[in-house]
This record gives C-alpha cells, structure tokens and sequence, in this order.
C-alpha cells in the first residue's frame, strides 16, 4: 500500500509549489519575453524581456526572472528579435505633412518637366480643388540647376492659382493666378525675404521665405473632417516606420487643439511635443497659462525662425555665398526683435526653439541666448538645425547650455553641393554632429520632415555613416563628424525627450516609464551600415498598446 501510494505523495509538494508560484505572479497587462532589449538608460544596458502595466513598463530583466514574477493578459514572444525605445523625431512637421498628403509629391523630381508632369496629373486626379500644390522640388536634383519660373504653370493652369514648395520649406514658386489673388506687384515691398524678378523686373513666381507667407495666407484652411482624416493617415506612416513621439516645430492653438481633441477621442494615439509660433495671440494665451506636461501632449516652447535655408541661399551667412560673392543670406526678423522675445521667453517657463542654419544667424541667436539666460544652463533652450557654425562659436553650446537639434539627412542630401556655396574651409564645421555633441553632451535627433523622408531609420543610417541611401561617398561624407551607434539610437530616444523636459516619462525601456517601443528585425548597433535603412519595423507599441504590424 505504502508503495503504491509513494509516488503521489512525493508529487503532493511540488504541486502546492507550482500552484503557489503561479498565484504569486503578478499581472500585468503585457509580457514581451525572448528578445534583445536596447533599454538605452543611462548604462545603456541590454535585457531579455519585460512587463507592462497601465501603459508603463513595470518590470525589465531577463526572460526567467520576467515570466516567472509576472502574468500578463498578452504576452509576446518576440522570436529573437530587437527591441527599442520609440523612436522620438525631435524636429518634424507633422500638422503640415498631414495636410500635404493630397498635395503632388515632387521629391525626387529629375527635372522641370518631371514636376510639370506631376502637377498635370494631379489635377486630373483632384480636378475640384480650389488650389494645385505641390511639394518637394529641388533644382539642385536637376541638369539645370536654376530656380524656375512660373511661364509654363501660367499657359497649363491660367486659372487655378498653384503654389508648389521647395523640398526646404523655404521657397514656393506660383503662377500669376496665385500672385493676383495674394496682391503681389513687382512693387511689394518685402523684408527678409525674396519676390523673384527677371533682369527686366517681371515677376518670375518665386517667393522665398517672408515672401511665402504673402500667398500661403490665401491658401484656404482644409475643413475639420478634412484636417482629422489627414492627421490620422499620416499617424499611420509614422507609427509603420517605428515613430511614437513628435515634436512639431511651428504651431497655433488651433492646430493643437485639434490634435489635442483627437488624442483625447483615443484616435491619435502619437505623443506630441509642439512647438508654438511666436504669434501675438499664442503669447498671449499659453505665456498666460504656462507650459503643458500631459499624458501625450507637450506644450513647453516657441518656435522661432532667425534665417532660411542654404539650398535656397536665405542661410544668414557671415561670408558672402562662395557661389554668389555678392549675396550673405538675411535674417528674416531684426536682432533687436529677437532680443526681446528672448527676454520675454527667459522671464517665463518656456523653452525658446530658433530654426538657425547659416553661421551669422547661429552666431546672433548663440548670443542672444547667452544674454538671456544669464546662466541659467538647464533652460534647454534650443537651436534647430545648427547647420553652418564657426569654429568660435561652436563652444558657445556648452557655454550657455544650448541644445544643439539636428537632422541627420540634412548632411547626406546637401554634401553633393553644400560645398558650391559654402567653400571647402567653411564647409569643415557644417553639419558638425559629433562636434556638437561633445560641446552640449547630447544631440537632439530628428528628420524635418517632410523635408525628409518620415523614417527615423534614414537619419541613423546618415548620423553614424555619413553616407546616402547608395552608401556614397565611400567612407562618409566628413566621417570626423559621425555619430556613434549607441549616441544616434540615444539621439531619437532618451536625448531627444530631455531636449523637451521628457526625459523622466519616457525614452528609455525601464520601471516607471511610458511603455513606447518598437520590434525591428535588425540590431541596430552591429548590422553592416548598408543595411541599417532596409531594417524593417515590425511591431510598434505606445503605451502598451501596439499601434502598428507590420502583416
């Protein structure tokens, strides 16, 4: 009997302690185990799995040590496969990008002709639409690299006015239909901008930066339901290519609080940092209130324009052009104006943001800021872009604690003529991203898109290779200036949410923090560089919640 009866007597403990091990499990809402963890903390360490609970990580550590404390509601095998922080672009424009999509894509356009060809089609596809535009050209893609002129757009389209955008930003071209509605004479006045003219003072339809906005205020507003089905398909690019954080550089209060209404819906599901124009209105309402630290939406800064951009020649430069002797750029406001929105933004708790790619407008803004701040060195006060700087000016970053936001494929887009007009020697502290790192500690990554591509993998492919989507040059373009891995993957994480006081929510894979990440099918720290921008994204999650699949 006592044999017979053994056995089961010897399984009796060990049933209580495995029933004892599974009540004793904590639940969470999610497990990810059997992965490669980039928690990218301050040790920058590695794990193999962890819990989710209530839209935080609540535990990070190895697959036994998780799957034994922890129960999750879902829990995902993640097959071997990379885990990162998600991915923060730290300067974009998301609002525009949004309503650009119904708008002809001319990036990569070969030509003129090309261009004119997507602006026929266009209009064949959207035949009702008040305006035709369109985004992304470059003259300096082209055989003939110079500006174009509105005399083909004036026989196609006589009367639909067009305004099509220069890959920058910074530079439109419009027929005369667009001109007539905007009020544009060969004799409006313009300061810090351009009103293109041909030798005979005939309006050739090109308008570079303060000049844009004389036609872009004639551009009508999208409706509501419009403006929300674009936000949300462009929400859905951004999350397939591993995006979970923003920061929208130039925005109104109507622009947020759409967003805002949308996040609130649960519908958008992106965190956003926006960056506020420096209108009257917005001073006067958000100075007044104070900054915005909610679940997912910053509001903490302003957004300032000091120059335009070098392809377009509206870099503030403290040398002449080296390709036009007699042309240095501009400033697009005065130094005094500057100057004094400074004092006002340093009197208050917001961060001052200044888009600044030419070296005499870094060199105005660094000043300024320094003045400013009398000190204050963790204000986090920004420059975005940083393009050109001098080598004096360069220890100013560390000096008065400004953030340097960069954009990595800035580099490899402009490196094939950056040179024409800059010259050799000032073209050594261009798009200087290591030097700048070691003066502030921290650079802050983005795309600028949609200047850019939307991928935040393009621009850790150009931070550490300095090279193009062919990997040209061999070697990388001024390869001194590269990032290293760990810095480009803490760039579009961890640094790019202390750039915004976010630091402490999110950016790094560990207890406490918001539960954004992203699943790749490359380790980003060790895959030839070739491969880095072919790297696919294949889970998505925000909060927890996994917001993209790749199928």
């Amino acid at each position: 009997m006592n044999r017979i009866f053994r056995p089961y007597a010897l399984l009796l403990p060990l049933l209580g302690f495995f029933s004892c091990q599974s009540s004793s499990q904590q639940p969470a809402d999610l497990v990810v185990y059997n992965a490669t963890v980039y928690t990218v903390d301050s040790t920058f360490s590695k794990a193999q799995a962890f819990a989710v609970k209530d839209g935080k990580f609540l535990a990070v550590g190895s697959a036994d040590d998780i799957r034994g404390k922890y129960k999750g509601k879902q829990e995902v095998d993640a097959q071997g496969k990379f885990i990162y922080p998600g991915f923060y672009d730290a300067h974009c424009h998301f609002y525009r990008y949004a309503l650009g999509l119904r708008s002809a894509d001319l990036v990569g356009t070969t030509s003129w002709a090309e261009v004119v060809s997507k602006l026929t089609a266009q209009r064949k596809q959207y035949p009702q639409a008040a305006w035709l535009m369109g985004r992304g050209w470059d003259q300096n893609d082209w055989k003939v690299k110079q500006f174009p002129t509105k005399d083909t757009l004036d026989v196609l389209f006589p009367n639909t006015p067009v305004a099509i955008t220069r890959v920058d930003g910074h530079a439109v071209l419009v027929n005369q239909k667009a001109l007539d509605l905007a009020g544009i004479t060969a004799r409006t006045p313009i300061s810090g901008g351009v009103i293109g003219r041909d030798a005979q003072g005939k309006l050739t339809g090109l308008l570079v930066d303060n000049a844009v906005d004389l036609v872009g205020a004639k551009v009508p507003e999208p409706t509501p339901a419009e403006a929300d089905a674009a936000l949300l398909q462009a929400q859905n690019l951004c999350v397939a290519v591993g995006l979970t954080s923003l920061a929208d550089a130039g925005l109104d209060k109507g622009n947020i609080d759409r967003m805002e209404n949308l996040q609130k819906q649960g519908k958008l599901k992106l965190r956003l940092y926006a960056m506020l124009n420096p209108t009257a209105e917005n001073k006067a309402y958000y100075l007044k209130q104070g900054p915005v630290f909610h679940d997912r939406l910053t509001i903490n800064s302003f957004k300032v324009y000091a120059d335009g951009a070098l392809g377009s020649r509206g870099a503030c430069l403290v040398e002449p052009y080296a390709d036009r002797p007699k042309e240095t750029g501009f400033l697009l406001s005065t130094v005094r104006e500057y100057r004094t929105l400074a004092k006002e933004l340093a009197n208050s708790k917001f961060q001052m943001n200044t888009h600044a790619i030419g070296d005499s407008a870094n060199r105005v803004i660094l000043n300024i800021y320094g003045e400013a701040l009398k000190g204050q060195k963790d204000r986090r006060w920004r420059i975005e872009h940083a393009q050109v700087i001098t080598p004096a000016d360069m220890p100013k970053f560390g000096q008065f604690g400004i953030v340097p936001s960069v954009q990595p494929t800035h580099a490899t887009s402009d490196m094939y003529w950056a040179g024409e007009r800059l010259g050799k020697e000032r073209l050594k502290t261009a798009y200087a991203y290591e030097e700048l790192r070691k003066q502030y500690g921290q650079v802050a990554l983005g795309s600028d898109f949609p200047v850019e591509d939307i991928n935040p993998l393009y621009g850790f492919h150009s931070a550490v290779a300095r090279q193009d989507a062919k990997n040209f040059p061999a070697g990388g373009f001024q390869p001194e200036n590269a990032l290293s891995r760990p810095d480009a993957l803490r760039g579009m994480t961890t640094w790019a949410a202390h750039a915004a006081f976010e630091e402490k929510q999110k950016g790094s894979i560990k207890p406490g923090m918001a539960a954004d990440f992203v699943l790749l099918d490359k380790d980003l720290l060790t895959a030839p560089a070739p491969e880095l921008r072919g790297a696919k994204v294949l889970r998505t999650f925000i909060a927890g919640e996994q917001v993209f699949e790749q199928k």
